[in-house]
């Protein structure tokens, strides 16, 4: 197996996530990826240290919460294994928008933790070509998978389409159906995709700790007559959830595949 260089692995002391959580989330994710195959051994408490440049209670700690994950198996007088039953692989993506949408609400419970009508900032109202002081619908929900959190979404919506989008509407049913509901039909959605640090509300949310990793989505939706409807934001933790994307490939070196935008200063570069 290729590993890169033990430099390139070294864990940074910056505030936020711990550092044998950090170390948890990078393993989980080598077993996962079959990097570290089912029966076979992972380096011992020395080549880990040295490899990620932590110390020995970093690691010990780190497997034992993939001990009690069942992705490790210790046994004695041998080493650490890589447990034989591992959970299956993640299926591919094959679902276009809607119905990803009805897959995410029918496997998903929701909270509605706010819903009102207030300006919304600056940069989304423009996305939503509404003028300076005109209000949107502002609605905030959480989804649960059994009792676990995974991802909290937060919904801006022109007052001129909002008119069934209410805290008890809400409650029963996703906000992509009640848009259709009142005879909106999608046309186009713009998607940007981005890492942040969880803030004290995120973390809260989603359980996470604070200034962890979190994937923010950015939808920005449109009817069939090119009129923004929704702007969605929905933010989740990496080691929970993931996003999949099924692109046909007549559009795959097209923007409709995405595009990768840097947003460094040219001075930054010289």
């Amino acid at each position: 197996m290729m590993r890169q260089d033990k430099t390139d692995n070294l864990i940074a002391r910056t505030p936020g996530t711990s550092l044998h959580r950090q170390l948890f989330v990078i393993m989980r994710d080598q077993i996962l990826r079959g990097l570290y195959q089912p029966g076979t051994s992972i380096p011992n408490e020395e080549a880990l240290c040295a490899e990620f440049g932590v110390s020995r209670i970093t690691v010990r700690r780190a497997v034992a919460d993939l001990e009690s994950s069942g992705l490790l198996i210790k046994r004695h007088g041998r080493g650490t294994f890589v447990s034989d039953e591992l959970p299956p692989a993640r299926p591919s993506a094959t679902l276009g928008l809607l119905d990803s949408l009805r897959k995410s609400a029918s496997e998903t419970e929701a909270e509605v933790l706010s819903v009102e009508t207030a300006e919304p900032p600056a940069d989304i109202a423009r996305q939503l070509d509404l003028v300076a002081g005109v209000p949107a619908v502002h609605a905030v929900r959480l989804r649960r998978r059994g009792r676990t959190p995974v991802m909290v979404t937060e919904a801006w919506v022109p007052e001129a389409f909002a008119r069934g989008v209410t805290r008890r509407e809400l409650q029963k049913r996703a906000l992509y159906e009640i848009l259709i509901a009142q005879g909106i039909h999608f046309g186009r959605v713009v998607q940007e995709i981005t890492a942040v640090a969880a803030s004290p509300f995120y973390a809260k949310q989603l359980n996470a700790e604070l200034a962890s990793p979190l994937v923010r989505i950015t939808r920005l939706l449109y009817d069939a007559h090119r009129r923004p409807v929704q702007h969605l934001t929905i933010h989740i933790a990496p080691e929970r959830s993931r996003l999949l994307m099924d692109v046909s490939i007549e559009t795959v070196n097209t923007l409709a595949a995405g595009s990768i935008f840097h947003d460094i200063e040219r001075d930054s570069q010289k």
